[in-house]
């Protein structure tokens, strides 16, 4: 019977405890709004969506003997170079705050993944740190198809 009394306080304290800790998260927590929150990702989505466009169209007009597909590939291009050079200059974690949802578009989604683990682990070295995080947050083929197109293509663009 002692044993049970002692339950039932610690069970109050415990209960007491978590009403605390609940009341801490929810003063903490920074509320938004969905509708705000869904009309920034939608924005910033559309933003990057954009400016791949407004870039499609330069490489176009830049280079009018280019294929469209071949424009849409030094595009992408472009987009995965700008969003590991924003995460390397700790811009996009600041605009992904902000874009929510929206700055995690397919390409720049995956090229920061990939940035921010190997500058993560770059203190491991160059081989085991940087490289093998690469591979080891998005997947080989990934990384693979990314690095190996990117090279075909700039072959293929600088070759006649």
């Amino acid at each position: 019977m002692t044993k049970k009394k002692i339950d039932v306080k610690h069970q109050s304290k415990d209960e007491a405890r978590n009403q605390r800790y609940n009341q801490y998260v929810n003063a903490v927590t920074p509320q938004t709004g969905t509708a705000k929150s869904l009309f920034h990702s939608f924005l910033v989505g559309g933003l990057i969506c954009l400016i791949g466009e407004i870039l499609f169209n330069l490489i176009r007009a830049l280079f009018p003997a280019m294929s469209e597909i071949m424009a849409g590939h030094l595009m992408v291009m472009v987009l995965i170079v700008a969003a590991i050079f924003l995460t390397g200059l700790g811009i996009y974690d600041v605009m992904a705050r902000k874009g929510g949802a929206g700055m995690f578009l397919p390409i720049s989604g995956f090229a920061n993944a990939m940035a921010s683990a190997s500058m993560e682990h770059k203190s491991e070295g160059l081989i085991m740190g940087t490289s093998v995080k690469l591979f080891s947050v998005v997947g080989p083929v990934l990384v693979n198809g990314i690095v190996w197109s990117s090279l075909a293509g700039l072959i293929r663009l600088l070759l006649p």
